[in-house]
């Protein structure tokens, strides 16, 4: 049975969903306004994780992953540069899914933008109005904290007296609010003034907060099963998230909240704001695979800190490494065994396999293991390696070990693609297209094209004597 530690009630919980065999999840997204950090793929990628152990354990599942394509910077940003906010957005986007796939991530079932709701936003926030859990001050409205006695029940922090200038996205002297605490759901803007939309309560834009709740409602209901994102997201943004939607339907959001700890460069935690932190591109300009990425961000458990280090990227190079070629081992083993010993199933090979499936579940059921899930892909690997260099493998066996490869990517990951191997002519061709594009400063097609390259397993290497490249 697996269990997730709840935020919401601080206890590991056995999950059970709502409707028996089907799950409701929404993950927040990245804010399209900048390439997304490794500290933000880390969240993405534990997210990753568990809608494919979810998937793994069979249940039906509908994950909701937004993106938040208007805030303050964005609007900041798409002003200074003289274009839309549909246009200043748009490459951030593109540039979003390229890293999000490179990475090996599943594409979630639906994955809505902020601007293509704010009909729901403007609904929402006109039931709390109407309920009196929102009011008006100076055209903007604000969400009324006193008015909702269980604020402060996910993060449980004590509310006692004002929290002022308690998040950077917290207006507490902008505008005239009744309690400091209290957090904008709609902002004025002017008739002339851009982004804005009508409302029957004035033109406005609408706060960060209330674009998840319309999201995760619109598609999930207004009570769904499970609400997952970064720690950094735990207070404001979920508290507030929770507040505007049981204000708004005096119903239980959601029942399980399940929040990722920071990444850290050097025990210190990473973040655009402090200026320590690397991009997907960055590393992968270093020369760093994705395949390694993945592996180094989902190795520690979710819950606890990861401290980011160039050595650790690089064991984790040598690891996926040797995984792939432990597939690829098994794939062109044939058997030294005699004939007497096909078709059992009591061979040192099967049990091996039996015993890490059986492992690898327990420490997934356990909130998401990863470290001892992995553990066990390991134990699993060597036992299977020392058959492999003493006998080879029989038919059966050579089965049973890729058929719990294939259980355990499924789930992490971390053994990378098997789509048809390029052949030479094709990876030439393909390199040679990317330093056409280099030249024309397209660099997006660029990148896209090593990305494809790394997927399939290909490093590009540059020398003094041009582009190089090699199998992993």
């Amino acid at each position: 049975m697996l269990k997730l530690f709840n935020t919401l009630s601080r206890q590991l919980e056995e999950f059970e969903p709502i409707e028996a065999g089907r799950v409701r999840m929404y993950i927040c997204g990245p804010t399209v306004w900048n390439f997304a950090h490794i500290g933000n793929f880390r969240t993405f990628i534990f997210g990753d994780v568990l809608r494919r152990y979810l998937k793994f354990k069979g249940f039906e599942l509908t994950h909701v992953f937004n993106l938040t394509d208007i805030d303050d910077r964005i609007i900041n940003e798409s002003a200074a540069r003289g274009i839309s906010i549909d246009e200043f957005t748009a490459p951030f986007i593109t540039y979003f899914w390229e890293d999000f796939d490179a990475l090996g991530n599943e594409r979630p079932e639906v994955t809505p933008r902020a601007t293509e709701h704010i009909a729901e936003m403007i609904d929402i926030i006109a039931k709390l109005i109407e309920n009196g859990h929102a009011y008006e001050s100076d055209g903007s409205i604000y969400y009324r904290i006193a008015a909702f006695p269980e604020y402060g029940k996910l993060s449980k922090i004590s509310f006692e007296g004002n929290i002022a200038g308690a998040s950077d996205r917290v207006d507490t002297d902008k505008y005239d609010k009744e309690d400091a605490r209290d957090f904008a759901l709609w902002k004025l803007v002017g008739e002339d003034e851009t982004p804005g939309w009508d409302a029957p309560f004035g033109r406005g834009r609408p706060g960060w907060h209330i674009e998840c709740s319309a999201m995760s409602m619109r598609y999930l209901g207004e009570t769904f099963d499970l609400h997952a994102g970064g720690m950094d997201l735990q207070f404001p943004h979920h508290e507030n998230e929770i507040a505007q939607s049981e204000g708004a339907t005096g119903k239980l959001f959601s029942k399980y909240w399940v929040h990722s700890e920071f990444l850290k460069i050097d025990d210190v935690t990473m973040s655009k704001s402090k200026g320590n932190f690397f991009t997907f591109r960055d590393l992968r300009e270093q020369g760093y695979s994705p395949l390694a990425i993945r592996y180094l961000l989902l190795s520690v458990p979710y819950r606890k800190q990861l401290n980011f280090t160039f050595e650790g990227l690089k064991a984790a190079e040598s690891t996926v490494e040797r995984l792939r070629n432990f597939r690829s081992l098994v794939k062109e083993s044939v058997s030294n065994g005699s004939e007497e010993t096909v078709g059992k199933t009591d061979s040192a090979a099967v049990e091996a396999v039996s015993v890490a499936l059986s492992k690898f579940e327990e420490a997934m059921d356990d909130d998401l293991n990863t470290a001892a899930a992995l553990a066990a892909v390991h134990d699993m690997v060597r036992e299977v390696n020392t058959i492999l260099a003493a006998n080879g493998l029989t038919e059966e066996e050579r089965s049973a070990v890729l058929d719990a490869v294939g259980k355990f990517d499924a789930v992490l990951g971390i053994f990378g693609r098997e789509d048809s191997e390029l052949l030479d002519e094709d990876i030439e061709a393909l390199i040679a297209e990317r330093q056409e594009a280099r030249r024309h400063r397209n660099f997006a097609r660029s990148d896209e094209i090593r990305d494809e390259l790394a997927a399939k397993g290909i490093t590009l290497e540059d020398t003094k004597d041009g582009m190089r490249w090699r199998r992993k």
